[in-house]
């Protein structure tokens, strides 16, 4: 969903990758896992709130530090830090909601108020803010707070939706579901690609979280009683797959070049 082609000369420093089904897919998938994962550590796991945020937030620096060092697109470290910042925006929300009390009609608009406010300085300073053209070290630092942000704020308006309005786990998957479809229809029909992206983007996230609480919760809350382990485990098990076809693609890909 972007109308910047990626320029041959850049190919290889761009760090994000193609924008196709699977990436959606996977970007879905991350996202039910940032809810269920973060829930089996510190409910399941009996880790604790506390201990699940400060390992999870050690393990996205590493992550991130490991994904700022790279010079090209690399699968593995992309999306398991997306993985990661889909779990740490989670904790934000919900530190926010349940620790200190924060009301989700605040702290939603406040994660919108922020996102508008990282897209506005990225684009001033850039003058783009299309993911073909992540090439710099500090186009890359804009992309991942904006993504960060995009994950608290899809918690917090998810949650919004189905707990605070009422709209359940059913209705709201269906409610975010049907507002992706409209974006889709919107960028088929022409509209701004970069504008439609992020907004797909965004609503993935709380599509994905009524998603999985659907799946875990127990059937007397309206889930299936899956639990968080098993969809933690299935789901992370297609990422891996996904991400694993998308890395031997790439190779592929790049092999010819690696020969002339």
């Amino acid at each position: 969903m972007d109308t910047f082609p990626a320029r041959a000369s850049n190919i290889w420093l761009n760090k994000v990758p193609e924008i196709t089904l699977a990436f959606w897919i996977i970007k879905i998938l991350s996202t039910t896992v940032g809810e269920t994962g973060a829930d089996f550590l510190a409910l399941n796991a009996g880790l604790g709130q506390g201990l699940t945020r400060t390992m999870m937030v050690a393990l996205l620096a590493v992550a991130l530090f490991a994904q700022l060092r790279t010079r090209r697109y690399t699968p593995w470290i992309y999306w398991l830090t997306v993985v990661l910042v889909s779990v740490v925006g989670t904790q934000i929300t919900d530190l926010l909601t349940d620790g200190l009390g924060v009301s989700l009609y605040i702290s939603t608009p406040v994660f919108a108020a922020g996102l508008a406010a990282i897209f506005y300085v990225w684009h001033r300073v850039e003058g783009t803010l299309s993911i073909h053209h992540i090439v710099t070290r500090r186009r890359e630092l804009f992309y991942w707070a904006a993504i960060l942000c995009t994950f608290a704020l899809g918690t917090a308006a998810g949650d919004l939706a189905t707990e605070a309005l009422g709209l359940g786990f059913i209705r709201g998957a269906a409610a975010f579901g049907a507002l992706i479809g409209v974006t889709y229809v919107a960028w088929r029909m022409g509209g701004n690609a970069v504008l439609t992206f992020w907004i797909g983007y965004i609503l993935t996230r709380p599509f994905g979280a009524a998603l999985g609480d659907w799946l875990t919760q127990a059937k007397t809350y309206g889930g299936l009683g899956l639990g968080t382990l098993w969809t933690s485990a299935l789901f992370l098990t297609v990422i891996v797959l996904l991400v694993g076809a998308d890395q031997v693609a790439l190779n592929g890909r790049r092999a010819p070049r690696l020969a002339e």
